[in-house]
């Protein structure tokens, strides 16, 4: 395999762990500054130039994009999606991580658990926002903070209110978000690879610090995750479109509650900690992909006139429900089951014989005409026709 990792800090740990894997392992692996790349749209077919000169031809790309070039690693990234070069994180997954907002606002589309969080940019609506998430203390978050900066602990309302309110004149967006008390100065952070945890650490912060990041003085020590801790790491990840991340989770009283998913984890916390062969484990994974690079699902199924990718809901007292898929009639209208969701259960490509449940979701592909006929009309008002102004025309 011939590898590329896309990052501007050769001698980082993680960059020269991952380097090292790959030649032990007897791939060629190089490690390619991301803002030496250049984009072709001239040719006849997707292209990209490194240095001023044309790419040589790689089997993937390990995409390690920092916060300040998101835009332009992104769209590097998606420039080799667009040659068919693999890639464990798409960069849809890296700019959707990047974004807490964002990312929560997906991870709570499929029942992540997350502690309570609000958004808001008017001065009003900070304090019913506030009495929202459970009321102070509450965390503040900059959207686009990392290793712990931009995060702030806020104990009043009136303290709070003035922070959202001096970041808010700076043209700062923040996340007002409820504080977890059982969890304080502690978290979890999962290394997912694939369809698995393969390490994870406990992060404890130092003295009244609340925040566990390491470069914020935190310690780490190795741990063992309960099944229900590993199950909403590697959902979350899988969600976000994100091969490769660490999944950050605090311990709070009814289970994992998930902060953050990163899509460049740091390696040398975990490696430490743990004693594994992490960065291996990621090349490994991508050693086996190799072959099966991401693909634009939608992009490439809606190029067809008239067909395209929808989400169709069977309503509790919808005729489909108590049917199974083959005599739901769908085939017959020339419409696809892709996957089924059923709460927070995913079974992709369902068989005929599959019953249809209320509440069930299915993506399907198909006539956008037929597909738009089963989704019921909602009830409108008739519209009255008034009498005409004095004067039509000013």
């Amino acid at each position: 395999m011939k590898l590329a990792v896309l990052s501007r800090a050769p001698q980082a740990y993680s960059t020269q762990r991952l380097r090292a894997a790959a030649l032990q392992r007897g791939h060629q692996v190089k490690v390619l500054n991301t803002l030496r790349f250049a984009i072709d749209l001239t040719a006849d077919e997707p292209d990209l130039h490194y240095r001023g000169r044309q790419l040589s031809d790689y089997d993937a790309i390990l995409p390690r994009i920092g916060n300040s070039i998101t835009y332009f690693g992104t769209a590097v990234v998606r420039q080799f999606e667009q040659m068919d070069v693999y890639t464990p994180n798409t960069a849809n997954g890296i700019s959707s991580a990047r974004d807490k907002l964002r990312a929560n606002q997906i991870l709570s589309r499929h029942n992540i658990a997350m502690p309570a969080t609000a958004f808001v940019r008017n001065r009003a609506d900070v304090r019913p926002a506030i009495e929202r998430v459970g009321g102070a203390p509450v965390v503040i978050k900059l959207l686009e903070g990392t290793q712990g900066i931009g995060v702030i602990l806020a104990p009043q309302v009136k303290v709070a209110e003035a922070i959202i309110e001096t970041l808010h004149s700076t043209k700062q967006n923040v996340l007002i978000q409820k504080f977890i008390q059982e969890s304080r100065g502690r978290d979890i952070r999962a290394l997912v690879v694939g369809d698995r945890v393969v390490a994870a650490m406990r992060r404890v912060a130092n003295g009244d610090e609340f925040r566990s990041n390491v470069h914020r003085g935190g310690t780490v020590e190795p741990v063992t995750l309960d099944p229900e801790y590993e199950q909403a790491a590697v959902r979350s990840a899988q969600i976000m479109g994100l091969r490769v991340a660490g999944v950050d989770m605090l311990e709070g009283d009814d289970g994992p509650l998930v902060m953050e998913v990163n899509s460049s984890p740091g390696l040398q916390g975990i490696e430490t900690a743990t004693k594994l062969d992490v960065a291996g484990a990621i090349i490994d994974y991508i050693a086996n992909q190799v072959a099966f690079p991401e693909i634009d699902v939608r992009q490439r199924l809606t190029v067809s006139t008239g067909y395209g990718v929808a989400e169709l809901l069977v309503h509790g007292g919808a005729d489909l429900v108590g049917k199974t898929l083959g005599e739901s009639g769908l085939w017959e209208r020339d419409i696809t089951v892709l996957t089924l969701h059923r709460g927070v259960t995913v079974i992709p490509n369902p068989r005929k014989h599959v019953v249809l449940e209320a509440e069930d979701r299915l993506l399907c592909f198909g006539k956008l005409d037929e597909m738009r006929s089963m989704i019921p009309e909602r009830r409108r008002r008739r519209a009255k026709v008034r009498r005409l102004p004095k004067e039509p025309l000013s």
